[in-house]
């Protein structure tokens, strides 16, 4: 499910937030290496799922052949792909050229079986430097990911070990990975390749990037007679740290040679991953999409925990934040609920950055910051931790590296922090910088969540400082446009502007010089997320906004495969109409999400999107950074989330159905419930939420309305 249009996820075979992806590469892909109408080159070690912009990794493409050992045009025919949970297997080649492919994987060991179901002679290329891998380019994001030097060298014959540095990709700062490699068949020949050919024998082997055309191949092959050996199993290890390293990790992740053993430890993993939600009822579709979705939520970060190379820690490492401007949203307060202990870690990771880079990431893959798209929403991440009391996190640690974004202005706004000066001199982003107007709506929640993080470890004046810098959005609102529109650094207001276009200019999208990032501005305009109230003041009271949501919806603007918009459809509730919110909410489920390769509405952006579905499916949807959900309108029958410890929470909908999507009345522990909304520490109670449902619009939820955090923290 969303391998294909634009949802760019990855098919091929990892365990949950496991570095090593082993995943299958073939022609016309995206960031994920992968495209269904492509033709096979062959199965890297690690990969990405989800994301957009550039790629990155695809290091060390194994690709098994058969006949005479030849370097050229290594494309192949692919058939029968089979996947799973930890598993994937595919038939490489066409006929009487036929080889069985099947991957399984640790969270840093590759295991590969290869089947020669024709032919006599067969082999495996070990390709080092991944020149003819290069993940998808866009201009925009800089220069495809290169080798600039790299090195194998066989052990013995059935053992390589070696290194590749690379430069370039999605965030170019260059970084190292070293590999061991370990086959259980003894080859009839074996040696190193390059650009240049085959060298039988050869035992070490040297390459480096020489010039911008011009970039050295290298890489080592084995072949087999087939005719003794069918079958050829491949282990690889990789490392940040060391060929050491990576053997150590070999030797405590798949000492054995059992396909089978690593095969049924990776899917008991995801087992216990995907029994942390159990749902009953709803269509069989929408269980296969909704546990597809927990499966794709559970793919990044990676968890590098003993290969931090960057610095000496004892805390747990985190990389490939990829990106929390996504993440922050859904996945991360998924996290917390049902593996709060992985959350945990990935917050420990996120401040223990901080400590040894000086700032909170926004953004962070192969050991470097960046690229930020908006604010500092390691901000929220961390906020979110710290407001819904999550165990193990450093509230005061949390606050410094909230403030140091909140108070420092940064360098390099594209690496890390924020770009604050005119920000806080004139109360927004002007013009004459780019991404203005939605970087004024991300710094403006950036401010909120440290006003709070403030408050909770007493630094009351730095909150209530941070709290009036929050309402920096109201600066940009045009009663006019009804919409957020940018302004000069002299006050005046864009010209020519349209509230609901993203083209400027020759008609293209700008993504890093358009005032708005991926959006319209009408989309950011109901990124308010601290201040709904104050927004829908500022439209003109409950039944204007309501007005307003409904002009984005029925005109098509809201974008359900992007972040800016995403939490608009639960803003009706905010204005006392929670009938709305279910209609919404329920025609996204049912239409824009769908089984299949291209189920996705776009990028799962490290399984933003695939939470979505989650909450949303659920019933009830986070206003991340703050501790409180809207109740929506479950598609399921009944939902229990175990919450670790011991403890769950069920919700249970009553006379559920496609037509009967409004909530009559709500009970919270047999009480009554008469809002639509919940307190996370309602959720941590273990305890019931127990929704009547009915076909038709009701009173309730209609009256109490959802708090707002601007208003709780004036003083």
């Amino acid at each position: 499910m969303g391998v294909d249009g634009g949802g760019n996820t990855v098919p091929g075979a990892a365990v949950p937030f496991g570095f090593v992806s082993e995943s299958p590469d073939t022609t016309f892909s995206d960031t994920s290496g992968y495209s269904s109408r492509g033709q096979l080159l062959g199965f890297s070690e690690t990969h990405e799922s989800g994301t957009g912009g550039q790629g990155k990794y695809g290091n060390f493409r194994v690709t098994p052949t058969v006949g005479d050992m030849e370097l050229g045009n290594l494309i192949f025919p692919k058939s029968d792909e089979k996947a799973a949970p930890g598993f994937y297997s595919v038939v490489i080649g066409g006929p009487g050229r036929r080889i069985q492919a099947e991957l399984t994987s640790t969270r840093l060991v590759g295991f590969q079986r290869y089947t020669f179901l024709d032919g006599v002679e067969g082999n495996i290329l070990f390709d080092v430097s991944a020149r003819t891998r290069r993940l998808s380019t866009n201009p925009k994001y800089g220069s495809p990911q290169d080798a600039t030097e790299c090195e194998v060298r066989f052990e013995d014959a059935t053992h390589l070990s070696g290194k590749a540095s690379f430069v370039g990709g999605w965030n170019p700062a260059p970084y190292t990975l070293y590999f061991y490699a370990e086959l259980d068949a003894q080859p009839r020949s074996y040696g190193t390749y390059t650009e240049h050919g085959s060298q039988l024998g050869n035992k070490f082997a040297v390459g480096a990037h020489q010039t911008e055309d011009y970039r050295h191949v290298l890489g080592a092959y084995f072949s087999f007679d087939t005719s003794k050996t069918r079958t050829v199993q491949m282990k690889v290890a990789v490392s940040f740290i060391s060929v050491a390293r990576a053997k150590e990790n070999m030797r405590s992740e798949a000492a054995r040679w059992s396909f089978a053993e690593i095969q049924d430890k990776a899917q008991a993993a995801w087992e216990k991953v995907l029994g942390k939600i159990v749902v009953e009822g709803g269509t069989e579709v929408q269980r296969r999409i909704f546990y597809t979705s927990l499966f794709r939520m559970h793919y990044m970060p990676h968890d590098l925990t003993g290969e931090n190379v960057w610095w000496s820690s004892i805390e747990p490492h985190y990389e490939d934040f990829y990106c929390l401007w996504d993440t922050f949203r859904t996945v991360n307060p998924m996290l917390l609920l049902i593996e709060p202990d992985r959350q945990a870690g990935m917050v420990q990771s996120l401040l223990d950055t901080y400590v040894h880079t000086g700032w909170l990431p926004d953004c962070r893959i192969a050991g470097a910051n960046g690229l930020t798209q908006g604010g500092s929403n390691g901000d929220i991440v961390v906020a979110d931790a710290v407001m819904k009391g999550l165990k193990g996190i450093d509230a005061n640690l949390a606050f410094a590296a909230i403030e140091k974004n909140a108070d420092v202005n940064t360098d390099d706004s594209l690496k890390e922090g924020r770009e604050l000066s005119e920000y806080i001199r004139l109360g927004y982003m002007p013009l004459e910088l780019t991404r203005s107007g939605s970087r004024t709506m991300d710094y403006a929640y950036n401010d909120f969540v440290a006003a709070e993080v403030a408050q909770a470890t007493g630094h009351h004046a730095d909150a209530q400082r941070f709290l009036k810098r929050s309402a920096s959005w109201k600066n940009l609102w045009n009663d006019e446009s009804k919409c957020i529109r940018p302004r000069y650094q002299d006050g005046r207001w864009m010209e020519n502007f349209d509230c609901m276009s993203e083209r400027v200019g020759d008609g293209t999208l700008q993504h890093w010089d358009y005032p708005f990032y991926e959006g319209i501005p009408l989309q950011y305009s109901t990124y308010v997320p601290h201040d709904i109230h104050g927004l829908i003041a500022k439209v003109g009271g409950d039944t204007a906004f309501v007005a307003w949501l409904d002009n984005l919806f029925n005109k098509r603007l809201y974008n359900p495969g992007n972040e800016p918009d995403m939490l608009a459809p639960y803003e009706y509730i905010d204005a006392g109409r929670p009938d709305k919110t279910a209609d919404r909410v329920r025609y996204i489920l049912s239409t824009d999400y769908k089984e299949g390769r291209s189920g996705l509405p776009g990028n799962d952006d490290s399984g933003t999107l695939s939470a979505w579905f989650l909450f949303s499916a659920m019933g009830f949807y986070p206003n991340a950074g703050q501790p409180f959900y809207y109740i929506g309108s479950p598609v399921f029958s009944r939902s229990t989330l175990d919450l670790g410890e011991g403890k769950h929470f069920m919700i249970e909908a009553s006379n559920v159905s496609e037509a009967n999507r409004y909530v009559q009345s709500a009970k919270l522990d047999g009480k009554p419930l008469n809002r639509a909304w919940l307190k996370h520490s309602e959720i941590m109670a273990a305890g019931k939420l127990e929704l009547i449902m009915g076909p038709d619009p009701s009173a309730w939820g209609t009256m109490e309305r959802p708090p707002t955090g601007f208003d709780s923290l004036l003083r």
